[in-house]
């Protein structure tokens, strides 16, 4: 972390607008307050027709993507009130608020939420010989106790402990994989990419 803030800008007096992260994207986003955009926890909708960062910068030639976490959630009531398909090419992008999702990883237990997080992450883990029920849980947010028992990263006092996985396999080192992929492959055009690991490793 050392190395990386020697070669960029530190912000050593940074704020965010709530200290929960989906709200706090949402006024990233739309530079408005919480109390101003409505979406006021992790799974509450951003109202349709509030302009975002994404729209703002597609509307002068920038292809904004999503590579990782975002908690995103539709504005389902109102699409549905403005006779907006979800499955349209209009309603795919307001639904993630102007950006294109290249990679999307929430970082949640995909054993409860199937479609929410990012599938392929897991068949890799797989393919490396990291089975079991939910690979993710087991390995990308796990670590093993003394007697071999697993330490789940949603317990908080497992916080101190690095996930199992060999760091390579990662998530983060999956998410800034696909978010070079995402660079390398946009040649001329401007763009913005946002990445957001699910956690440090």
């Amino acid at each position: 972390m050392d190395w990386l803030a020697s070669r960029g800008v530190r912000f050593n007096r940074a704020y965010v607008q709530s200290p929960i992260c989906g709200p706090s994207r949402m006024s990233y986003y739309t530079g408005r307050y919480v109390r101003s955009h409505g979406s006021t926890w992790n799974g509450f909708p951003l109202r349709l027709g509030e302009p975002t960062l994404g729209d703002h910068l597609r509307e002068i030639g920038v292809k904004c993507a999503l590579v990782g976490k975002t908690h995103m959630t539709p504005d389902c009531e109102g699409m549905e009130r403005l006779g907006i398909d979800l499955a349209s090419a209009v309603g795919a992008l307001v639904s993630v608020f102007g950006f294109e999702v290249f990679v999307r990883d929430d970082g949640t237990n995909n054993s409860d939420y199937p479609n929410r997080h990012a599938e392929d992450h897991d068949l890799r883990l797989r393919e490396h010989g990291m089975d079991g029920y939910n690979p993710w849980e087991e390995w990308a947010n796990t670590d093993l106790g003394p007697d071999g028992e697993l330490l789940s990263g949603w317990m908080l006092q497992n916080s101190p402990f690095a996930a199992r996985v060999p760091k390579e396999y990662s998530e983060s080192a999956w998410l800034t994989t696909r978010g070079m992929e995402f660079i390398e492959g946009q040649g001329e055009q401007p763009w913005l990419c946002h990445l957001s690991s699910t956690k440090p490793n």
